[in-house]
């Protein structure tokens, strides 16, 4: 339900959003190695953690300075202005979503005929969980104690007062409303069958690498002179890495697969207790473990990328 719609992603999914965009933009996926590629996700990860905990702790630090202040506030404005800017952001996320979903169909034929409109539904969900947070309350705290003419910021403490009213409003509620809401609207299923393409498309894509990897094999076996020895290693990885897709989303495969990765990490456990235990005993130095330490995590990273879990439902 996310590929046909604009952008409605939250604070950090904008942050993510920029932070990757700006790094493959520059830098090309087919241009860096694949350490640098590796360790870049790993950055922009921090980044983005970094940045939304530096932001909660400002919110921390502004909870006790605005609870002191409240007392300037009457109650009822509080709940008031609350409940009315409330209401105009559930509004107004319903009136742009639907247009933005429809009418650029409407008015373009060849986008309608290869994105044809969702059900009214799927819209409508979007809109109910457009939850308010860390760019709305970035927003708020921004905001200037004084003018340029050195008086205070008009209702600033009011304004932050709202700000958090109308993110803890719609967590609470979402989170407690959201799933009534998705079995009315029956749309249940159709994540399940969205989920469940997404992956047969995944898996089918990698056959596709690993069929077009084959290809670039044999031609270059014609170009170059490879020993039969090469030739069996480069072919027992193809064959490996094809039999751990899965030949579909069947669930008793999802049990044996599961299996097999359970107990694949219980090796590269055990594997990594031995190097730590040969590290202890002075039989290999501490650089040696980190090196082969890195291939177990690398294997057991993309365990988990490669791993086909069950439809969530």
């Amino acid at each position: 339900m996310s590929y046909w719609l604009p952008e409605h992603i939250g604070g950090s999914g904008v942050i993510a959003t920029v932070a990757c965009g700006l790094y493959v933009s520059w830098n090309g996926p087919l241009l860096i190695s694949s350490a640098t590629r590796l360790q870049g996700i790993f950055f922009w990860d921090l980044v983005i953690y970094l940045i939304e905990g530096v932001l909660f702790l400002l919110t921390g630090f502004q909870m006790r300075a605005l609870y002191e202040k409240s007392k300037a506030f009457p109650l009822d404005d509080i709940l008031i202005a609350t409940a009315v800017v409330l209401v105009i952001v559930v509004v107004a996320r319903f009136a742009w979503l639907y247009p933005a979903t429809y009418l650029p169909r409407m008015l373009s034929r060849s986008l309608r005929e290869r994105d044809p409109s969702p059900p009214w539904q799927w819209p409508f969900v979007l809109a109910f969980t457009g939850v308010r947070g860390a760019v709305s309350l970035a927003a708020a705290l921004a905001l200037p104690f004084t003018l340029p003419d050195g008086d205070a910021f008009p209702y600033r403490d009011l304004i932050l007062f709202v700000a958090f009213g109308v993110i803890f409003v719609t967590l609470i509620g979402v989170g407690l409303t959201l799933p009534p809401v998705v079995r009315w609207l029956g749309v249940a299923e159709a994540g399940r069958n969205e989920h469940a393409a997404e992956h047969e498309a995944e898996i089918a894509a990698r056959r596709q690498a690993l069929d077009a990897a084959l290809k670039s094999l044999d031609a270059l076996t014609e170009q170059k002179d490879v020993s039969d020895e090469v030739m069996r290693l480069l072919r027992a990885r193809h064959d490996i890495r094809v039999n751990q897709l899965p030949d579909s989303l069947d669930p008793t495969h999802h049990d044996v697969s599961a299996a097999g990765t359970a107990l694949t990490r219980d090796l590269i456990a055990a594997e990594r207790k031995f190097i730590h235990d040969l590290l202890r005993d002075g039989q290999i130095t501490d650089e040696t473990r980190r090196r082969i330490e890195r291939d177990l995590d690398l294997e057991e990273a993309s365990l988990a990328n490669r791993e086909y879990r069950r439809t969530p439902l």
